[in-house]
């Protein structure tokens, strides 16, 4: 399985070259490559794109509004994003709708969606995503993972949400909590999971705007604590996993 971060930058006007683009995380598996989310920085690449399949975490601007113009493959994404994304330039027949926890397959990848706490407006989930006898975890944007140990357990790598690495993001609305987990707080659920590898994506101010060495010695500190090889995503980065 080989996986490529396109772009890895949160909704925040800070950029740098390392983290320029809106959260775009590309998966392949011999034939088949998909992507996860297609945020407003894409727009104007959008249809240039070339992959098998888009899937939507949730239809925020950063991880939606690139394909408002059409997308150049079919789309994956729940109800409740499709309910957002009603007026994209996209056809019928390219429009799939997502269930929480059943698995589908896109060419030789197999997917299971997984809803995570995020958003009242616009609901998110993570993709559990299984190549031959290799299964990885992506989520971009969330607070917590709902049936987290099924979502997890044997799972070679972690691909999280780095909109901050220990500052608290996370609001109440009622008995619905909103925001970001901390990279902190992912890296126990990768502890308690026993997953060996967590790589942080969708980076915040605290990462973006941070010295790029001094962030990654701190994410990997934080790792080095819970027993995880732990590290910040940055736009191209390429990693391969075998099984």
């Amino acid at each position: 399985m080989k996986i490529v971060f396109r772009g890895t930058r949160g909704y925040i006007d800070a950029k740098t070259k390392w983290h320029k683009r809106h959260t775009m995380t590309q998966v392949s598996y011999k034939n088949t490559t998909v992507l996860i989310d297609c945020g407003l920085d894409w727009l104007k690449f959008a249809k240039k794109l070339k992959a098998n399949a888009i899937l939507i975490t949730h239809a925020h601007p950063d991880h939606a509004w690139g394909l408002k113009e059409g997308s150049p493959a079919p789309v994956y994404a729940t109800r409740d994003s499709w309910k957002i994304m009603k007026d994209y330039t996209i056809p019928k027949k390219e429009r799939h709708v997502l269930k929480p926890y059943k698995k589908f397959k896109i060419g030789s990848l197999i997917f299971q969606t997984f809803p995570v706490e995020h958003s009242i407006i616009a609901p998110a989930v993570g993709y559990r995503i299984t190549a031959n006898k290799v299964s990885i975890f992506v989520v971009h944007d969330l607070v917590y993972i709902y049936r987290r140990k099924q979502a997890l357990q044997g799972c070679k790598l972690y691909i999280g949400d780095g909109a901050t690495i220990d500052r608290v993001l996370i609001r109440r609305r009622g008995d619905i909590l909103i925001g970001h987990a901390n990279i902190k707080t992912q890296l126990t659920w990768c502890q308690k999971e026993r997953v060996p590898r967590a790589i942080f994506t969708h980076c915040g101010s605290q990462i973006v705007t941070g010295h790029k060495k001094a962030i990654e010695a701190k994410v990997r500190e934080l790792g080095v604590q819970k027993g995880v090889d732990a590290t910040v995503a940055y736009d191209g980065m390429k990693v391969i996993l075998r099984s």
